[in-house]
């Protein structure tokens, strides 16, 4: 009984200490923010951070993949695309964080199919970090993202038949899962890793990974 209760106790210390290290921890060390180049955003309610992109910049452009159709109704100005990646049952199932039970806790943190939740805003000005990026950053993000995708054979991404939190938004599939170990708030570390800019090495709490950037309208 006393080595089950000293693993309770210890297991979630152990998690703590390791995001501590990993939030502290950067990864791109060398990276500075350049002078000018695409800005792009990091909206954070407390718990889970979305990368928000242009819909359409440095060529690249996300509405091919993300058509109207797909929304119930697709914001008519929106010049802007919401990225964010969890665990399927904790986005699908809890709209509200009222709605969250230990059953889908459990799933979150034991792994499940992770999907990826898209929306289009008309502005990022909710946002509350911003980091500008160069052309060659700003592209192996979006390819970064776009690679998360799982494509159908037309190589369109696969929807999820779900009516999404409000009229412009979709949920869908993603490779790869979603746990404890890998979450919402590190998969957002991880794309920006690869474009390229620093990041902490293992964030798995929002907080880990937005203090590295500067506050939006800075």
């Amino acid at each position: 009984m006393r080595l089950a209760l000293a693993a309770l106790v210890a297991v979630p210390l152990v998690y703590l200490v390791a995001a501590l290290i990993g939030s502290l921890v950067p990864v791109n060390a060398g990276w500075s923010e350049p002078e000018a180049g695409t800005t792009i955003y990091l909206a954070d309610n407390g718990v889970h951070a979305d990368l928000i992109m242009p819909v359409a910049a440095q060529g690249l452009d996300w509405s091919p993949y993300f058509p109207a159709g797909d929304f119930a109704r697709q914001l008519p100005n929106a010049r802007w695309i919401a990225f964010g990646a969890g665990e399927q049952h904790v986005y699908l199932d809890t709209p509200r964080w009222r709605d969250i039970r230990l059953s889908t806790l459990w799933r979150a943190l034991a792994g499940g199919p992770r999907v990826l939740h898209v929306e289009y805003v008309d502005s990022p000005a909710y946002a509350l970090r911003q980091i500008r990026l160069r052309p060659a950053e700003y592209r192996r993000l979006w390819a970064a993202i776009r690679s998360e995708l799982e494509l159908d054979p037309s190589g369109r991404p696969r929807r999820i038949a779900h009516p999404g939190y409000g009229p412009a938004d979709a949920f869908y599939r993603a490779r790869g899962k979603a746990s404890a170990l890998r979450t919402c708030n590190s998969w957002t570390a991880g794309e920006l890793r690869l474009a390229g800019v620093k990041t902490s090495l293992w964030p798995p709490f929002v907080q880990g990974l937005v203090w590295r950037y500067r506050p939006a309208g800075g």
